[in-house]
């Protein structure tokens, strides 16, 4: 049985230093006054909870700028659905000592999903926003059905080791490239196209029979990072994602925006004419590319982790060139991310192993500094890493259901 949140609306979403922290918390976590915007309050104050990881009622009212009075039937409704607790009351001050609030991390939870053409990645995410547990199979280019029967195996081990409720999983939230099956990589096979128009909940709906929400992998990504990454850091930023292939996500004050067709971020397309004609940013940035020219000299890696496993001269200077010849190849799509957005930083995540997203975001720096622009973001590396993607979709069926999101109050504003 489905855990059942009484009093939220929820909508289908696309398939497709303590003042200064104050200061972003209170731009982020406002409360509203729109008619029919309790569930909306209702989110902002769980959120509001979730990110401070331990405040009080009044506390709460000064962040979120909620009266007193909506504070407490809010923290009243949350606690009745288990969503938070208290964890005792503040001492050494005088009269009435205040009641601490804490999120329950076992009050909701969600799976995550992340298909790509090199891996499959399950994780359970809880309320509080840690993960739970992790199922991971590298896996070059899955068919359907192979993805299907993997979550069947897996998926017994993922609840158990995460400690899950079935009762409470809200949603299983899928992220996989767009087009999968059609853009052409290194040694995909023919039969890869039946990813083409696939039904994502008819394949999975016996083996993961939640509520099922799909979305872009780098999207998803962006989505983790702005939720559980730098998010509170950062208001916008652009992330990219290298994996088996590359992608972008853009995110402005807070809000992921994903364009007039849904296709923003696709940075991978963007010509990269030093290559030659027909070349794209995605032949070079990708660890498709980086595994194919290893391969080429002999080299074969089939996993991330294959990369740094053998330092010999030969294979270490095929990947001293590669990160040179990446940045390069990124240079001038950053630079119109900066003049055409202007956003607070470039994040780097995805499957890229830390000490070469390391040696990229160095020099991705270094090469973006000498160029006279009106304002240049920093690169960085994503908080959220590896399982960027997995994790951002896990944070989807949150976000439907208990998070606050610019969807929510738009429609508690109708």
């Amino acid at each position: 049985m489905t855990f059942k949140l009484p009093g939220y609306d929820t909508i289908q979403p696309a398939l497709n230093g303590r003042d200064a922290r104050d200061a972003r918390l209170t731009l982020s976590l406002s409360g509203t006054n729109l008619e029919r915007a309790g569930d909306y309050n209702q989110r902002i104050v769980l959120q509001a909870i979730r990110l401070a990881e331990e405040t009080t009622r009044s506390e709460l009212a000064r962040v979120t700028g909620l009266t007193s009075p909506t504070i407490a039937n809010i923290t009243k409704r949350l606690m009745d659905l288990g969503l938070i607790k208290p964890a005792g009351r503040l001492q050494g001050r005088r009269g009435q000592p205040a009641m601490r609030i804490v999120i329950n991390p076992d009050g909701a939870f969600s799976i995550g999903l992340n298909i790509d053409r090199d891996h499959i990645t399950l994780i359970a995410l809880d309320l509080a926003g840690k993960i739970r547990s992790r199922q991971s199979c590298e896996i070059a280019f899955a068919l359907p059905g192979t993805v299907a029967e993997y979550i069947r195996k897996v998926l017994p081990q993922l609840l158990e080791e995460g400690g899950l409720d079935r009762s409470r999983i809200l949603g299983v939230g899928v992220a996989l490239p767009d087009d999968l099956g059609q853009i052409s990589l290194p040694h995909r096979p023919q039969e890869y196209d039946a990813w083409n128009g696939i039904d994502l909940r008819e394949l999975l709906h016996e083996v993961m029979p939640w509520p099922l929400y799909a979305d872009n992998d780098a999207a998803s990504a962006a989505l983790g990072e702005a939720n559980l990454g730098n998010g509170i850091e950062l208001p916008s930023f652009f992330y990219l994602l290298i994996s088996a292939g590359l992608g972008g996500g853009l995110v402005i004050d807070r809000t992921y925006v994903r364009g007039a067709d849904s296709r923003s971020g696709e940075i991978w397309a963007m010509p990269d004419p030093a290559r030659g004609a027909g070349a794209n940013v995605q032949d070079t940035v990708s660890l498709s590319a980086i595994y194919a020219r290893l391969e080429a000299a002999g080299h074969a890696v089939e996993r991330p982790s294959a990369l740094l496993n053998d330092s010999s001269p030969e294979k270490m200077a095929i990947i001293e060139e590669w990160l040179d010849d990446a940045a390069a190849a990124l240079v001038q799509p950053l630079i119109a991310v900066n003049c055409l957005i202007n956003p607070s930083a470039i994040v780097i995540g995805g499957r890229l192993p830390g000490r070469l997203a390391d040696a990229l975001v160095e020099r991705l720096n270094d090469r973006m500094a000498t160029f006279s622009l009106p304002a240049i973001a920093p690169v960085r590396r994503g908080e959220t890493a590896d399982d960027a993607s997995a994790i951002g979709a896990a944070i989807i069926p949150f976000l439907d259901t208990v998070l606050p999101s610019e969807s929510i109050l738009m429609q508690a504003g109708r």
